[in-house]
């Protein structure tokens, strides 16, 4: 499915850009796809102030992604997409990730997807084909536009790569364990012990 934005919210989009890299680095998509993310849910978005926290990178349920994305400063937002289908009924039925205390979650549909609030959380979710896109900060961290925008201009990274990970690492060969035997380390002493 083709998403078009309005030229006004590409505008937007482009501009959220600017300054931000927002790319991962192959050690990251190597250690998600190893913890079993679908490569096609590895997506990146472009938030200002914001850069991915590679070590946060991993697999959400059963082959989701998430992300940290942090600022200099300390702050967080979490990124995260999922196989599924979103709602009007679902959104005020799903509890908004981080909100304290739990509270009831208010929403209102634009077009690009749903924005909720609760707890001192708000979050945009908007849905791609057979998955959702889940854009997720503090209020007063990051701003609702930003998250809006940063949501629309979500891109899948599944083609910078290769589409499996790179192969554990091998034993470690440590010269003290015997080649017969129940492989217990040879801890015996030479000569003047």
């Amino acid at each position: 499915m083709t998403r078009r934005l309005p030229p006004m919210l590409l505008a937007v989009a482009l501009l959220s850009g600017c300054g931000s890299e927002g790319t991962l680095s192959q050690a990251a998509l190597d250690q998600a796809r190893a913890q079993g993310v679908a490569p096609d849910l590895i997506y990146v978005v472009d938030l200002p102030g914001y850069e991915p926290a590679e070590q946060s990178v991993g697999v959400v349920g059963e082959e989701g992604f998430g992300a940290f994305y942090v600022s200099p400063e300390g702050r967080q937002v979490e990124l995260r997409i999922d196989r599924g289908t979103f709602s009007d009924a679902l959104c005020a039925d799903s509890p908004l990730s981080g909100a304290e205390p739990p509270a009831p979650v208010r929403c209102e549909r634009d077009e690009v997807g749903w924005y909720r609030t609760a707890g001192g959380r708000h979050e945009y979710t908007a849905l791609n084909g057979d998955h959702y896109v889940r854009l997720n900060g503090r209020v007063g961290e990051v701003d609702r536009a930003a998250l809006k925008a940063a949501v629309a201009g979500a891109r899948p990274v599944s083609g910078e790569g290769p589409g499996t990970p790179s192969p554990p690492p091998g034993p470690v060969d440590r010269g003290d364990l015997p080649t017969n035997g129940d492989g217990a380390p040879d801890n015996g002493v030479g000569p003047g012990g």
